[in-house]
């Protein structure tokens, strides 16, 4: 298994945290947060050329060996709370 890099990882335009950008199953790009996560949904994992891939573990396929749960950094972005929560309002 390959291990995911820590360092010089791109960040969320939003909130700045480090993310991995993966590409999923159906072909569309999704961040997840940097660090796996036991509670994570995404099972990530690098193909043979060097690609970050990630897919929803099920029943038929669960984790894989070589493959780390991690978080969709939608579910943790700071930035994204506010729209989230759509009864809190922005003082003015």
């Amino acid at each position: 298994m390959s291990v995911l890099p820590q360092q010089g990882l791109p960040r969320c335009r939003r909130c700045g945290t480090p993310v991995h950008w993966t590409i999923t199953a159906s072909g569309a790009r999704l961040a997840v947060d940097a660090n796996p996560c036991a509670m994570g949904s995404r099972a990530v994992y690098r193909d043979g050329i060097g690609t970050i891939r990630s897919r929803r573990p099920t029943a038929e396929l669960p984790l894989l060996p070589y493959e780390r749960l991690h978080l969709p950094h939608v579910a943790t972005c700071t930035a994204d709370a506010v729209r989230r929560n759509p009864g809190r309002r922005r003082a003015s």
